[in-house]
């Protein structure tokens, strides 16, 4: 992984140098593993991110915004309670592991000074954030408990002793000769990159890479020598951290990885690139989780609606036929004194024809000829009026595949508060069945809450993400000389630049926003129309979100994270 041993090391570097002597004013988690502290240092205010998240672990100082939950969890709470206003005397790594422990000063409720520690373990799916009694090296809780039967090593409940994960008896690199790595490394036995990792402190596979493609042709020489200048590169002040958007993979780290290929993004610190790096992944996983059921039930429903224009197509090919039920019963009438009762088929004289003078008609033959005659008739009336019922019911069933393929674009966009917000639609429109709860009441008479960016001349620049949003934004917050955007036959989201008269360049990246929070989000060059206000309109019956509008223009813009991210106001 990306964020190993090494990685810790430089980023309990740079939170020292931010943090230090800071004193924790606040203290939040909006998510069940992850922590958000306030911390004022060296006259700023800072946010820092903790994340215990199976698949995103990771520590930085963070400019995102997190909503929090209306009731903090009771970990926050000990939290609060144990170290809020208290004052961060350490930040320190333990050994060259992934483990970045806090030590903090605070009083208690008598105004005596006490010492606690907040120890951050990044390990995957094994993070962990506990908080310990420093004295005494009792633990108070953690954001995951592990009870011994899930490990025999340690237990992390309240009231256990804190031990350290294992020591894994490796080199620290940072105190290693070249001599020794000659020593720990076996040329003959091959995977150098394997021993580096089983040898030394630290270093992740990503690593261990890196320092073999820098010696080139590794042997006793070149590698020692690559292994030294790699490892003193780190503990200097003058690294680049980088991003690499790979082919299948992205991968971040401290430095460039020159063996590594693919698109560079150079950030100032390791805070801004994590920031960068994990800007909405951690949000869409929330997402996956949490509207699971929604996206089957909307894939469900298109699945539904395509099977249904399917089968309504192919009555319709039916009722076109209508004319050809006409012909055949004042064929049969015309020739009635030639037929009787049993016959299975008519062949009689096509008069509406020259080039088929004869045509063959097929028979009920139990009915009389007239009977037949007559069947053709009811068959012909049925047909007609059916073509446009169906025609109708195409349009319609259009319609909801419309509808629900906007729906899945909002999910893949959606932050967790979308997430209900698409849920209350479906409820409202009688998709799913009623399930409110007396805060989901209270909070369906607040108006929705919509992202909010900053175009770079000062411009204010509001975004819907889904229908409710879009909705609210479009026909009650915005002005009606305000302009929308909105993208071109692609579904999206409605954006209005707060502004009568905006620059060509905000236009521009209102028109980013738009293409980015749109099911192009992925292409190139993507058509974006935009107008006033006053010329979109709401069609009456329509569904949520849906509207129509005159006088556009169109511009062509390609989505771009990194301006999104820029544009984000906070």
């Amino acid at each position: 992984m990306s964020f190993d041993g090494l990685f810790t090391y430089t980023m309990s570097k740079e939170l020292k140098e931010k943090l230090e002597n800071g004193k924790i004013t606040r203290i939040h988690q909006p998510y069940k593993n992850e922590l958000i502290l306030s911390i004022r240092a060296m006259g700023k205010n800072h946010k820092l991110l903790i994340s215990a998240h199976p698949s995103y672990s990771r520590i930085h100082l963070t400019e995102e915004s997190y909503e929090n939950p209306s009731e903090p969890p009771m970990f926050c709470m000990l939290l609060r309670k144990h170290i809020e206003g208290g004052v961060i005397d350490k930040i320190e790594q333990s050994g060259m592991e992934r483990i970045i422990v806090f030590h903090i000063r605070g009083r208690n409720e008598l105004g005596d000074v006490t010492y606690k520690q907040l120890i951050v373990e990044i390990m995957g799916k094994h993070s962990n954030i506990i908080l310990i009694d420093k004295e005494k090296n009792i633990i108070l809780d953690s954001v995951k408990h592990l009870p011994p039967s899930v490990n025999s090593y340690r237990t992390v409940l309240p009231g256990h002793e804190y031990i350290y994960p294992p020591s894994q008896e490796k080199l620290n690199p940072f105190i290693s000769t070249e001599e020794d790595v000659s020593r720990k490394i076996d040329f003959m036995a091959g995977k150098l990159d394997q021993q580096i990792v089983q040898n030394f402190m630290g270093f992740s596979p990503l690593a261990a890479k890196e320092v073999i493609h820098r010696a080139g042709m590794a042997n006793r020489i070149s590698l020692p020598k690559a292994f030294s200048e790699f490892v003193s590169s780190i503990q200097s002040a003058d690294l680049q951290p980088t991003i690499i958007k790979g082919e299948k993979k992205d991968s971040f780290y401290m430095m460039d990885l020159t063996h590594l290929k693919g698109e560079r993004k150079f950030c100032e610190s390791l805070s801004q690139l994590l920031d960068r790096f994990y800007f909405g992944k951690a949000d869409r996983d929330r997402v996956k989780q949490q509207g699971n059921d929604l996206e089957r039930f909307i894939g469900n429903e298109l699945k539904k609606n395509k099977s249904k224009i399917k089968k309504l197509e192919l009555s319709l090919k039916d009722a076109e036929n209508a004319e050809v039920f006409k012909l055949y019963g004042e064929l049969l009438t015309a020739n009635l004194f030639t037929l009787k009762k049993g016959d299975e088929k008519a062949i009689v004289l096509n008069y509406y024809d020259e080039e088929q003078p004869e045509i063959e008609i097929p028979l009920h033959p139990q009915k009389t000829p007239s009977e037949n005659a007559q069947s053709y008739f009811s068959k012909y009336q049925k047909a007609k009026k059916s073509v446009a019922f169906v025609e109708e019911q195409i349009r319609l069933a259009s319609l909801e595949i419309d509808y629900f393929d906007g729906l899945l674009q909002q999910l893949e966009t959606a932050s967790p508060r979308d997430i209900e917000e698409i849920r209350e639609e479906l409820t409202d429109g009688g998709y799913l069945k009623k399930r409110q709860s007396k805060q989901q009441k209270k909070k369906k008479n607040q108006p929705p809450l919509l992202e909010k960016y900053e175009a770079r001349d000062g411009t204010e620049i509001w975004v819907g993400k889904n229908n409710k949003q879009n909705e609210y934004l479009t026909t009650k917050a915005a002005a009606r000389d305000d302009v929308w955007l909105h993208t071109k036959d692609i579904p999206g989201s409605h954006v209005v630049i707060r502004s009568k008269t905006p620059s060509e360049k905000t236009i521009l990246e209102a028109a980013n926003l738009s293409a980015y929070f749109s099911k192009a989000r992925n292409s190139g060059s993507v058509p974006v129309d935009y107008t006033l206000v006053r010329h979109v309109k709401k069609p009456n019956g329509s569904k949520p979100g849906y509207v129509i509008y005159d006088q556009q223009q169109t511009v062509y813009v390609t989505p771009d994270e990194d301006l999104v991210k820029s544009l984000k106001k906070n």
